[in-house]
């Protein structure tokens, strides 16, 4: 089945719809002629614009908080698929910020949960990170519970049929707050380009690669799954060098003009970044383009060594899956990359 078939006439709901990956989404769903999609988000103001933007009888907006489990119950009423993106992402905010980074991360992803099993919704997916994976920081470690969280429902669902999985990606290039935004803001304004450390190295995936992976997630999903796509790493003083380059010109200036600082790691940063864990490897398959991870969580899975293999899947080699192991792109690949993004990262009014 593919995923036009899939979402064709089916009632999805995107928690965080108006962010980055939540919008975009809702673009693609609506692309299935899907009956509706319910945008959640307690952002007014991007729930209008995203409205107008869209104009389509397709959407209904629903004003809350995932902090609230009420009002989350009476936005599943009905629904199909639940897609679960909203959060707080950015590690220093979190970093001092962890109460209420508990409070939406961990609590309001229960209160999804909670809500799904309360009007039996068939599928459920919860959108993670890579920092989720042997943490640092106090995000990571609130996104490594929405993880187990989510598993872990598997084993409360008893008769109901709700299938709970999640969706482990990179960073994602170009999304609101991440650092290809900010380094043009840096480029537009003469320098100096900020990066934390040399050697620092992320995994990266663009936007409809991101979307496309959680929508293949909640179309394969049986529960239990952890999706993980395969992604090359940049390291960021590449992206730095690459960007410098390509944004220059069209703010009038030389890329010799532009300093690059380095101005240390922040608060709960790591070096490098993993897409699974070494126990992960145990139970994960992969082939040309994601990785299905599926953890050893519930009493009644059979872990032998016949595990069935998904169709078109292997057992995946071992390997530390680690940004410091995977193949970098080149600095003229990201300026590829950074070709296909030009338009939207500028800066409106240049």
């Amino acid at each position: 089945m593919d995923l036009e078939r899939f979402y064709h006439d089916k009632t999805v709901l995107v928690t965080g719809g108006v962010g980055s990956i939540g919008s975009f989404l809702v673009r693609e769903i609506l692309k299935y002629k899907p009956h509706s999609v319910r945008i959640f988000d307690n952002n007014e103001s991007g729930l209008y614009d995203l409205e107008q933007d869209l104009s389509s009888n397709r959407i209904r907006s629903f004003v809350g908080d995932i902090r609230d489990k009420e009002r989350l119950t009476m936005a599943m009423e009905g629904v199909d698929s639940v897609f679960h993106a909203a959060a707080l992402k950015h590690v220093p905010l979190c970093e001092f910020n962890p109460f209420d980074a508990v409070k939406t991360n961990v609590i309001g992803t229960q209160n999804v949960l909670d809500a799904a099993f309360a009007q039996e919704v068939p599928k459920v997916v919860t959108i993670s990170t890579d920092k989720a994976v042997n943490p640092s920081n106090v995000m990571g470690a609130t996104k490594l519970l929405a993880e187990r969280l989510t598993i872990s429902a598997n084993s409360y669902r008893g008769k109901k049929k709700t299938a709970f999985s999640c969706v482990r990606f990179g960073n994602v290039l170009n999304s609101r707050g991440s650092v290809v935004p900010l380094f043009a803001k840096q480029i537009r304004n003469g320098g100096p380009i900020t990066v934390t450390h040399p050697e620092m190295r992320r995994f990266f995936m663009d936007i409809p690669s991101a979307t496309h992976l959680i929508l293949t997630a909640g179309m394969l999903s049986s529960g239990n799954e952890i999706f993980i796509l395969k992604m090359p790493a940049i390291r960021i003083m590449d992206l730095a060098e690459a960007m410098r380059k390509t944004l220059t010109p069209h703010y009038g200036l030389n890329p010799e003009d532009i300093a690059i600082k380095i101005i240390g790691v922040r608060s709960g940063e790591k070096i490098d970044e993993q897409l699974i864990t070494p126990d992960e490897t145990t139970c994960a398959f992969e082939n040309n383009e994601m990785i299905i991870v599926m953890p050893k969580s519930l009493p009644y899975i059979d872990y032998s060594p016949h595990l069935q293999v998904p169709d078109g899947f292997h057992i995946v080699k071992k390997g530390k899956y680690s940004s410091k192991d995977a193949r970098l792109l080149t600095e003229d690949e990201i300026v590829i990359l950074l070709n296909n993004l030009t338009l939207s990262i500028i800066p409106k009014g240049y």
